[in-house]
This record gives C-alpha cells, structure tokens and sequence, in this order.
C-alpha cells in the first residue's frame, strides 16, 4: 500500500516539473514586431461649398445695406443693343460712267490708233484696205460688220480727197458709231407700267460673271432709289445662293433662295410672291449658269421662265456674256435666244485682252442691244453701255 502510495507522489511530482518547464518556454519566444506606424497625411483643403469663402476673408471697408444705392423699379434695366448690320450707299451711275471711260480708254483705244494708222498712209491701196479688214477681224467686229465699215470709209475717203489726221478720226467715228447703234433703247427696263414689281432674270454660262453682275446691278438699282429682291435660283451650284446673299446683305436688299439642288423654278416663284407682298421696285432672277450643250438644262431654263410668268411677264432677260471669248460667245448667245427671248446684253470684262468689236458683233447676232458694261472686279465697275462714250475709248482722243 505505501508502495502504491509512493509511487503516485512521484507522478505528481514529475508532472508538476514538466509543466513548469513548458511555461518557462512560452515565455521565452520572440513576440512579432508590432505593425507599421500610419505616415502623417495632410489632408487637402476641402472645396468651398455654396455660401463658403473661397478664401481666407479680407479686411475690407464694408458698406451696410442703407449706403447701397438700389433701383426703385419705376425705370426698366438698359440693356444694350448690338449694333445693326452695316449696309453700303452704293456709288451713284453718273460717278461711275466718269471712271469707267477712263478705264475703257486706256484698254480699248489699240483698235482705233492702228485704223487710224493705216488710213494716214499716203496711198491707200488695196493691200492697205485688207489689212484694215483683218484689224478690224482681228477684234471681233465680225465679217459681215467689217465688210460694211470698209466700204463706207472706201467711199467716203474717196470723195474727200485729201485727209487730215482730224478728218480721218472724225470718218472713222461717224462709221463705227453706225455699227453700233445710238438709236437703240438702251434702258434697263425694271419700270414696268400699272404694276410692281419689275421682273428681271439674269441667264448666261458658268463663269461669266452672271451671280456677281446680278450682285452688281443690284447696286445700281439701289443707287438710283429702287428697292430690290434678289432670287437665288441658282440652287446646282453650291456657293452661288451665299455669294448673292453677300451682295444682298450691302446693300439691304432681301434674298429669297431654296434649298441646295432644289427647284430653280420653285425659287424664282417664290422671289417674286414675296417681292409683291413687300412691295419692292424690282426682283432680280440669277438662274443656274446652263452649258448650251446640255438641252435638259436649258429645256429647266424655259420652265423657270414659264413659272416666272405666272406671276406677271418678264420685263427683262438678261444674257450675261464674258466679253474675253470673243466670237465663242456668239454661240452661247444663239442658243441661249432661242430658249428665252433675250432683251439685253451685259458684257463683262471688257477691259484687258477683251476686243471691243464684241460689241457690234453680238448685237448683230441677236438684233438685241448691248444694255450694260463690265469694266473690273470691283463692286461699282458696271454701268450703262453709252455707244459714244464706247467709240470715243475706241478710237483715242
């Protein structure tokens, strides 16, 4: 029994040794190092809200709401006004004529130094006669208007016997002025009788000046006093109804124009329905510039026409032709009559290399007379076609 006894105080004993070492142990380990310190971060400044300061206030000098001088309400707030487009006074027609006579002077008068040239000479034989055809061939008057001016100065010069640099440039302007006419009705016609407003359509090819002359002739009528619309019935060329609308917008006149490859027709209905309801002097047709050699469009010309028509007649067509072509604008001339009936001819560029026998011949070919000039680029360089003033620059002082 005390064997037994013994031997339990020994386990306990035992036990009790190994636990304490086991502790000792425990305690002994390494703790893990503590986490990482969070850096310092300085926080942005926050955004002002609605009613905040967006910055640090300011002594300032404050007035109270007694000192603040208030609107009492009895007088409405000024509010100020964009000032309204500017628009051109264009330069009156006799201002214009005088320049223009210069200008046609020192660009046309080779024509008439080189006839008068040839008729000084001592003996005017038959080969001096050919070479005053070919001058004058040479400057588009045409065959047959050449043939029947040297006929008249054969004959005349004949009769005279003995020639004065003065005799020869009188003969030589009485016969010319012949060829062109002046006692033909030159006038614009956009005044028609018991009605308003004055009809005219504007025809011609492409690149002959056709938009910028209707642009032009605006200016004209408005110098003179009238009051114009302007059609944009152009509609296949995408910058034409702009262009027309610049020139419009100069001179305060309305432009009335349809949307891009629209109706022609359609347009130049609508200009001159709203030009009667305005009660403006004259509507100014610009028409899409038809190659001749394309009879659809041509055909679309006649419409425009017939529509126009329904509104009241036409007082004017104006065929517009680039007087540099010469004698192939004849042609356009010839086709362009037989779809409208042409009443005047606007000759643009008619300075430069432009011949000035232009002149006699398209009014030969269409037995209609030649109504207004083109002598430059500018805004102001069109006026109305004088046959005397024309000569006088032909032939030099």
């Amino acid at each position: 029994m005390e064997t037994v006894i013994l031997a339990v105080v020994i386990a306990v004993v035992v036990l009790g040794v190994l636990g304490g070492l086991v502790v000792g142990s425990r305690r002994k380990k390494p703790l893990p190092p503590p986490p990482p310190s969070a850096p310092d971060i300085t926080a942005p400044p926050a955004e002002p809200h609605v009613g905040d300061e967006a910055e640090t206030p300011r002594d300032e000098p404050r007035r109270t709401i007694e000192e603040v001088d208030l609107p009492d309400g009895s007088a409405p707030p000024v509010t100020e006004e964009l000032p309204p487009t500017e628009i051109e006074i264009p330069e009156p027609t006799a201002g214009r004529l005088v320049r223009l006579r210069a200008r046609l002077s020192r660009s046309q008068n080779a024509l008439g130094k080189g006839l008068l040239t040839l008729l000084s000479r001592e003996h005017l034989d038959d080969d001096t006669w050919e070479e005053i055809e070919d001058t004058l061939l040479t400057a588009d008057v045409g065959v047959a208007p050449t043939q029947e001016l040297v006929d008249g100065l054969r004959e005349r010069v004949k009769v005279l016997g003995t020639r004065t640099p003065d005799e020869l440039r009188g003969l030589l302007r009485e016969e010319l002025l012949k060829l062109v006419g002046t006692e033909v009705d030159r006038t614009v016609r956009t005044e028609p009788e018991e009605r308003k407003p004055g009809i005219v359509m504007v025809v011609g090819v492409n690149g002959t000046g056709k938009t910028t002359t209707t642009g032009k002739l605006a200016r004209v009528l408005v110098a003179d006093g009238r009051t114009v619309v302007l059609g944009a019935a152009d509609t296949f060329r995408a910058a034409a109804a702009d262009q027309l609308q610049t020139w419009g917008e100069r001179v305060g006149a309305h432009t009335v124009r349809g949307p891009e490859g629209g109706d022609p027709a359609s347009v130049a209905f609508d200009a001159v329905k709203e030009g009667k309801e305005m009660g403006v002097d004259v509507v100014l047709i610009d028409t899409a510039g038809r190659l001749h050699t394309k009879t659809g469009l041509m055909d679309e010309l006649g419409k425009v026409k017939r529509v126009v028509e329904k509104h009241a007649p036409l007082d004017e067509v104006l065929l517009v032709l680039d007087a540099t072509t010469g004698q192939n604008g004849l042609v356009q001339a010839r086709v362009f009559a037989e779809v409208v009936d042409i009443t005047g001819i606007v000759l643009t560029k008619l300075d430069g290399t432009a011949k000035g026998g232009i002149v006699v011949a398209v009014q030969r070919e269409l037995g209609v007379p030649v109504k207004l000039i083109g002598l430059g680029e500018g805004a102001d360089d069109l006026a109305p076609f004088e046959p005397e003033a024309f000569v006088d620059a032909l032939i030099g002082d």
